[in-house]
């Protein structure tokens, strides 16, 4: 069995406004009805497949859990890193913690917010790599370049190789992402591949090459891992080991100085979607090159990319060539598509303003659902907030403000004091300044009601919770 292990980290910043800090790009809606998480999580399954192990950080955890549902999954084991510390500590991590009951064990680790349209060659691919792994070696995955892209790293093969090969290849070095003069270069050469971020090998592969190159980062993180924490499910690595380990990603620490590597070439189509460009081409244009979402329409618009992600938000693009144009209700981007790789750049010049923009978006998912801000004022703030089923808010109060509670759909199970009652839609109920309260939702649908703050402080802040099943401070 493989066990795949799923890194789920990462701002996502190529892909703002849709992508931001909050609520990065594998749990957006990308590319279809499922998330590229959930994408992943079901590329990585079935037959032949044990449950993912997933490596996040705490504000994405119930987001993983309850997207894993939505798709019928269950993760083998969350873990949840203390801050992000790029690939290599947890890779190392997820492997220390499989090795404990198999070291023999094979995974396949993976990146949650890549394409690969073709789920049944890409299996195919990974059997045919599977013999080469169980022998010690590490295989990492290299994609059979279409373009001369400037925005991958480039995997050079072996004199002898084959780039065209079903079968492991040898590898000869690691290269760093390219110009456009070399990137054309080697895209002639016929011997490079994209350097997709996908590896196999086993458990104990993987923690020999750690212990011979990175000896220093087993040691730290063998020590997050040991005393970690059970958290509902979670098992939180200890901080401080944690924080020891070096911020760096695989390929730096472990492959560029291993001598056991293959490489497995994959053809049938693959994106890390790294920007508004890889979108746009993964998105298949029409016959004038325009790509347009739901909400959004191209008038004598040529090579274009129109995405409103509001509902009520029509984006029309005019006279369009070559621009990319993501409408959110409350930032818009615009970019000559060459540029999109700059998007960043943005992102950067938004928190040297300190603009919420930057990190936030408008919708707050929080582990019972979510919410978000219709209007704020002075002394007031109205706010949406939709509970799933089965979920609870905290029990809590505050100092600084009252709030008024309408139901707009389902039956909310509202405590406020010692009273505890049933509101259903079209009720009403009032929670004073300093009341002991909390909001359920004890149906099967979810529950949406509006929210309205009064008080000389608003902010998310000014909560004191008193019991919380999902165990936040």
């Amino acid at each position: 069995m493989i066990h795949p292990i799923l890194l789920c980290g990462g701002s996502g910043t190529r892909l703002w406004p849709l992508s931001r800090k909050s609520y990065p790009k594998q749990f957006a809606k990308l590319m279809g009805d499922e998330s590229l998480f959930q994408a992943s999580a079901r590329r990585l399954s079935g037959k032949g497949f044990t449950a993912p192990v997933i490596v996040t950080g705490d504000p994405f955890r119930f987001i993983v859990t309850e997207q894993l549902a939505q798709v019928e999954q269950i993760a083998q084991s969350i873990l949840i890193e203390p801050e992000g510390r790029n690939t290599a500590p947890a890779i190392l991590a997820a492997a220390l913690m499989i090795a404990r009951k198999d070291p023999h064990a094979m995974m396949l680790v993976a990146p949650s917010d890549h394409v690969i349209p073709d789920t049944a060659a890409f299996a195919a691919t990974v059997q045919a790599a599977v013999a080469r792994a169980q022998a010690g070696d590490l295989v990492t995955f290299g994609i059979t370049p279409t373009r001369p892209e400037t925005g991958y790293g480039y995997l050079e093969l072996a004199e002898g190789a084959d780039a065209g090969a079903n079968t492991p290849q040898s590898l000869a070095r690691f290269v760093e992402k390219p110009d456009s003069t070399r990137a054309t270069e080697m895209l002639a050469a016929g011997n490079y591949l994209w350097n997709a971020g996908i590896f196999l090998f086993t458990a104990e592969a993987i923690l020999a090459a750690f212990g011979k190159h990175a000896p220093n980062m087993v040691e730290a993180v063998t020590a997050s891992l040991k005393n970690a924490n059970a958290d509902l499910g979670f098992t939180r690595l200890a901080p401080d080991a944690w924080a020891e380990a070096d911020n760096i990603s695989i390929d730096y620490a472990i492959m560029e100085k291993a001598d056991n590597l293959a490489v497995m070439p994959f053809s049938a189509g693959w994106s890390d979607l790294g920007g508004w460009d890889a979108v746009w081409m993964e998105s298949g244009p029409d016959a004038q090159g325009n790509v347009c979402s739901e909400n959004a329409t191209a008038i004598d618009c040529t090579d274009t990319l129109l995405r409103s992600e509001t509902d009520g938000l029509q984006l029309v693009g005019i006279g369009l060539d070559n621009i990319v144009a993501i409408a959110m209700g409350d930032a818009v981007l615009v970019a000559d598509k060459s540029q999109a790789q700059r998007v960043k750049e943005a992102v950067d010049a938004l928190k040297a303003k300190g603009s919420s923009q930057a990190v936030q978006l408008p919708r707050d998912y929080r582990p019972w659902g979510w919410y978000e801000s219709l209007v704020i004022g002075g002394r007031f703030q109205v706010k949406r907030i939709v509970v799933n089923p089965g979920a609870s808010l905290s029990l809590q109060s505050h100092h600084h403000r009252s709030e008024h509670w309408i139901v707009v759909e389902g039956t909310a199970k509202v405590t406020v004091d010692d009273t505890v009652k049933l509101t259903s839609e079209n009720q009403s109920v009032y929670i004073p300044l300093g009341a002991v309260h909390r909001m359920e939702n004890p149906g099967k649908v979810p529950m949406v009601l509006i929210e309205v703050q009064t008080g000389s402080y608003l902010g998310e802040d000014d909560i004191i919770r008193y019991e919380d099943i999902y165990a936040r401070g």
